[in-house]
């Protein structure tokens, strides 16, 4: 798959027309395996009152942070499961506070070496999955007891290889890519939810 955008568009629905067409694409290339082994993973986690850490830089920042909404709220919302997470990307104050007194790169490590305990799980969103600060909270997490699941677009980067479970995204526009991760937070957070909800329930509710 070549980069997206290859040429200069004329019209904004052309432009549209093959930005979903490339979406569409990136979405079909996620591996259902892969996505089965991460949601047992999550699921397994909220059952034994594990923490669910997330953490991403940027529009992945986003990402991770409404993460926390759709699971905390989302997950429990007819359910008997009782999600805890924390996005790692959420707290400004402390970020800034380890970047301009630490590093930038160790602003989720540090953390995760406050908070997280073996069992724990991190999930990662980074488009390059190269980003310092993601690679190091990965590299921590494997050395330390705790599930890590990664988010990655373009060639997938070091967090790609260093984590437990890689979700890939065939794609190389970081639109497409982070359009993509949130599809899959969405799918991850309503999957697990129906999954315990009365199935009378089901096609009575807003999802």
């Amino acid at each position: 798959m070549n980069s997206f955008p290859e040429r200069p568009y004329e019209t904004i629905g052309a432009y549209c027309d093959d930005y979903l067409d490339r979406l569409a694409r990136a979405g079909a290339s996620i591996d259902h395996d892969v996505l089965a082994a991460a949601a047992d993973v999550l699921h397994q986690a909220f059952a034994a009152g594990a923490w669910l850490f997330v953490c991403g830089n940027g529009g992945s920042a986003a990402i991770a942070n409404h993460l926390l909404c759709d699971f905390a709220k989302g997950i429990q919302t007819d359910t008997d499961i009782l999600p805890r997470v924390i996005s790692l990307s959420a707290n400004l104050e402390l970020i800034t506070a380890i970047a301009n007194d630490i590093a930038f790169e160790d602003c989720f490590v540090y953390q995760l070496r406050t908070a997280a305990r073996a069992g724990d799980v991190l999930l990662t969103i980074s488009s390059s999955g190269d980003s310092e600060n993601i690679v190091r909270a990965v590299d921590w997490a494997a050395a330390n007891g705790v599930q890590s699941i990664a988010l990655t677009g373009f060639d997938g980067g070091r967090s790609a290889r260093a984590a437990a479970i890689n979700i890939h995204v065939k794609g190389d526009n970081y639109g497409v890519v982070e359009d993509t991760h949130q599809s899959i937070m969405h799918i991850f957070s309503q999957y697990l939810r129906q999954a315990q909800m009365a199935q009378s329930l089901i096609k009575e509710r807003k999802f």
